[in-house]
């Protein structure tokens, strides 16, 4: 909604924001990177000490979304709990905090800003008072909630059962809830997500072109409530397709 211009870059690599970066140094422009901290598709996470580091040497401003993280990795996110230094964190309130908003973390500078020019924030209308006390006591109960701990335990256990089950080359490498399988072929991973469904399991299908042709898959969204006879359960019944 600004006036700058918008270049990607490919997915977490380092090397093609350099090259992305040198066709624009010469604009003289101010440059702000903006990436997730867990990405909401693959489930993975970028080198987020990696990029700090690249924006601090090429003077650009690092913003970090930490929409799929708040909540699964604790009430800090990746970014805070490994000491990132940022321009922004974005947090979102509509993922495990269970309501809906949003709130941009930043400099006091970065907040005024915000404040007198952000055409979506002046021409909105203030969050509720039970929206804001929804998000309170989410923000309380994951301070002391030990089903974050039980959440990792699960991502721990389907890690190790898909190296068991000699999955691990199907899958994108993720350490978060975000577990996906690739299964080439619309029909094929439709086919596959719908026994899943019969078989009681709400495992949904990943279709092109919502993702690239050849990439279609499998996506496994862990909870602190699945146990592992449910997740051993689900992992077996794969074998039989892959």
């Amino acid at each position: 909604m600004s006036d700058a211009k918008a270049y990607k870059f490919k997915h977490n690599n380092l090397d093609d924001l350099n090259k992305q970066l040198l066709r624009q140094a010469q604009h003289d422009s101010e440059i702000y990177i903006v990436t997730e901290s867990v990405f909401s598709m693959d489930g993975d996470t970028p080198n987020l000490k990696g990029f700090a580091q690249f924006s601090k040497e090429n003077a650009c401003h690092l913003i970090i979304d930490e929409a799929h993280a708040i909540g699964v990795c604790g009430k800090q996110g990746v970014g805070l709990a490994q000491s990132i230094e940022t321009f922004a964190r974005i947090i979102t309130f509509g993922k495990a905090v269970g309501c809906h908003g949003a709130a941009i973390l930043g400099s006091q500078d970065l907040k005024q800003y915000l404040v007198n020019f952000s055409r979506p924030f002046i021409y909105t209308t203030g969050l509720s008072p039970h929206s804001l006390a929804t998000i309170s006591c989410a923000y309380k109960a994951l301070q002391n909630t030990p089903q974050i701990d039980k959440l990792h335990q699960n991502i721990s256990f389907f890690k190790s059962e898909i190296k068991r089950l000699q999955l691990k080359n199907k899958f994108i490498e993720s350490n978060s809830t975000i577990q996906c399988c690739i299964i080439p072929n619309n029909e094929t991973v439709k086919t596959i997500a719908k026994h899943y469904q019969n078989k009681g399991f709400d495992v949904k299908a990943i279709l092109s072109p919502t993702v690239a042709k050849g990439q279609e898959r499998l996506r496994f969204c862990l909870h602190a409530y699945n146990t592992k006879d449910e997740i051993s359960q689900v992992l077996n019944l794969l074998t039989t397709f892959v």
